[in-house]
């Protein structure tokens, strides 16, 4: 029976109505039969159409899965190189320069932090087919904890693989830690319109002393030793511990002072204001000698290294992985910063 017939057969109510309108009639046979073929064959029909849309289901998420692989696997089993893979004399390159983006706030929550920074420096280094290593700059700033401890291993994977060298590229923003960094690479390059510099230390908090006592709030603290409190915002400021407090970030001041120096050396031209905290633009930063030239990652890569052909060596974080760290630590880091309990590099 096909659709059509099912729809324009008799149905059970139908029947049962029938045998209540004509009770003493006897029971038509030929309509009981015709009553039992639809409800049989409204059961097949109905499991025929769940049938046709699981089929469709699994062919769309089958689909779904060759489009994702395709787009995962295709670049990697393409023969055909691209025109910036080959050299001169039409042969593709064997080696490849290295890249490692430093994106963001420099933190130990965040991607920008030197566990990951290091893995993938190592990675670069003891890859055979690096040519040159680039540090790819794009921060503000941050942690000056977590920048010392980019600088001072960039520096030792130096000291280890002297036929590697390492280029510091700055887009848009290289400040702060991100510059500390960018200072113990053999050579450093922005765009003439990049902001580079803010040789300095921030820590910054908030006081809520007067809006407590606005609200008639009372400050209950306890602690074991005098200045344990020193940095809490809903206590007034002392005189001697606002004194203690820009010593240590004067420390700081100068042990980025220090490495900006050392790893300059005399290219470094100084002026009053170089370590002021000021930012300047690409072109007056090499002015100053606070970068080698004008170039980006690709240039740098075609015509410096010599070695167009460029392979990213960021260690990447899988899905649940960021979503934890959004969720978890960086609010803490945030939280911490904002209070003025973390100095930064910004």
């Amino acid at each position: 029976m096909s659709d059509e017939q099912y729809k324009n057969a008799p149905s059970l109510d139908m029947f049962k109505r029938q045998q209540t309108n004509q009770a003493s009639a006897p029971i038509n046979s030929q309509d009981l039969y015709k009553v039992i073929e639809t409800a049989l064959l409204a059961n097949v029909i109905e499991q025929r159409r769940g049938r046709r849309w699981g089929i469709f289901f699994k062919i769309l998420g089958f689909s779904y899965l060759i489009v994702i692989l395709l787009a995962m696997f295709v670049p990697f089993i393409s023969n055909k190189p691209s025109v910036d893979m080959l050299d001169e004399y039409g042969n593709q390159y064997k080696s490849h320069t290295a890249v490692i983006k430093l994106t963001g706030t420099i933190a130990s929550s965040e991607d920008a932090s030197a566990e990951r920074l290091i893995r993938s420096l190592n990675r670069a280094f003891l890859d055979p087919e690096t040519a040159a290593i680039v540090i790819e700059i794009n921060s503000g700033g941050g942690s000056p904890v977590q920048s010392g401890y980019v600088y001072d291993e960039i520096k030792r994977l130096r000291g280890e693989y002297t036929d590697t060298k390492v280029y510091a590229v700055i887009t848009d923003v290289g400040a702060s830690g991100a510059y500390y960094i960018a200072a113990a690479a053999d050579e450093i390059y922005a765009d003439k319109a990049s902001l580079v510099g803010s040789i300095g230390v921030t820590a910054a908090s908030f006081g809520f002393v007067d809006t407590m006592a606005k609200l008639g709030v009372e400050r209950r603290l306890y602690t074991s030793g005098s200045h344990k409190a020193f940095l809490d915002p809903f206590m007034p400021m002392n005189a001697t511990e606002t004194d203690f407090w820009k010593v240590q970030l004067g420390v700081v001041h100068n042990q980025f002072i220090s490495v900006v120096r050392a790893g300059r050396g005399n290219r470094l031209k100084e002026t009053p204001d170089m370590f002021s905290g000021l930012i300047w633009s690409g072109e007056e930063a090499l002015k100053m000698g606070l970068i080698d030239g004008l170039s980006s990652t690709r240039a740098l890569a075609r015509d410096v290294i010599k070695s167009p052909k460029m392979k990213n060596f960021n260690v990447e974080d899988n899905q649940l992985d960021k979503l934890i760290k959004k969720m978890g630590l960086s609010i803490g880091q945030a939280i911490s910063t904002q209070m003025g309990l973390t100095p930064g590099l910004r």
